[in-house]
């Protein structure tokens, strides 16, 4: 995938993904706190079902003092998360929640060792931090549940976690994967692409930033919640006037939670959609569970090879393992 250094075409060059390791039963497993301060409940919650059901061992790491609407300051926040990437007892970074702050991180980041990466997983605001380091150094994380969002709700459940493509997505090895989306085509079709995306807004405001998402032949995933359809509106022409759908391969989007007409009668999210991206021609497919959700949320590798096949509720396949031995 051709790849622009700040992802509008300058010194554009081609970087091979950088996979971490695969998770093995044991693995250690740090919570992090790139955002927003997690509910202490939920996330002892989360932490249980991270060691009982899913076989992880889970790092105690002392809790930041939270400022304001972050977790610590942007310094502590932007350590914790480089000391997890630099140990060596540290198999995995999980989010414990989302929220806002993880861009203040982003400002002089600089990973020690870009070659070694580990598995990332978290989704919404933790988009920003997931786009940064695709960008500079193509490293494969995970669109999924947080310790304090999603895991905290078990597995199979409402605003909790689809077990098997978590799994399959940071221990398969051995080849690509298909991930049910339960969905519904807007555009039929069946295309490949590198999937990237995550939460729409914090995709739009990488955009005019050193590390802007760039969207060329990707299958792009777009997901969000608690907005009212003109502000969905609002974000897709943004992305389309900003040049982020010239070169997408297609697009998967989320279900929208909280974004309901606010008049009877008034356009709704999925006509908004469809209305903008429909003209694309590109295959599309509506309400999956990703990201914000109050379905199982399902865990999807950004970074990799996929293929999209609009048809029926929805089928996206991984071509290659998002991790390695």
């Amino acid at each position: 995938m051709r790849m622009g250094i700040n992802g509008r075409g300058v010194a554009d060059r081609e970087i091979a993904p950088q996979k971490p390791h695969a998770l093995l039963s044991g693995s250690a497993i740090m919570p992090f706190a790139a955002a927003s301060p997690g509910d202490d409940v939920r996330m002892k919650a989360g932490l249980a079902e991270l060691e009982r059901h899913l076989g992880f061992r889970a790092v105690k790491t002392p809790l930041l003092t939270p400022v304001g609407y972050f977790a610590g300051s942007a310094n502590e926040r932007r350590d914790e998360f480089l000391r997890g990437i630099a140990s060596e007892d540290i198999n995995a970074l999980f989010a414990i929640r989302g929220g806002y702050g993880s861009n203040y991180g982003l400002e002089n980041l600089q990973i020690p060792d870009p070659a070694l990466p580990k598995v990332i997983l978290g989704f919404s605001d933790l988009t920003s931090l997931q786009i940064y380091l695709w960008q500079r150094w193509g490293w494969v994380t995970f669109y999924g549940p947080m310790i304090a969002a999603g895991l905290d709700g078990g597995a199979g459940a409402g605003r909790g976690y689809d077990r098997e493509s978590l799994v399959a997505s940071v221990q398969n090895t051995d080849g690509g994967t298909e991930i049910g989306l339960q969905g519904a085509v807007m555009v039929a079709g069946e295309v490949q692409g590198r999937i990237l995306g995550g939460c729409m807004t914090l995709v739009e405001t990488t955009i005019g930033t050193p590390w802007e998402l760039d969207t060329s032949d990707a299958i792009l995933l777009l997901e969000d919640r608690g907005m009212k359809p003109w502000q969905v509106d609002r974000a897709l022409m943004h992305l389309k006037q900003a040049g982020k759908f010239e070169g997408v391969r297609a697009i998967v989007l989320g279900d929208f939670p909280d974004c309901e007409a606010p008049v009877a009668g008034s356009p709704t999210v999925q006509e908004v959609c469809s209305r903008i991206l429909g003209p694309l021609g590109v295959p599309i497919v509506f309400g999956a569970p990703l990201g914000h959700t109050m379905r199982p949320m399902l865990t999807v590798p950004l970074g990799v090879m996929g293929r999209l096949a609009a048809l029926g509720e929805g089928v996206l396949e991984t071509l290659e393992p998002a991790v390695i031995r």
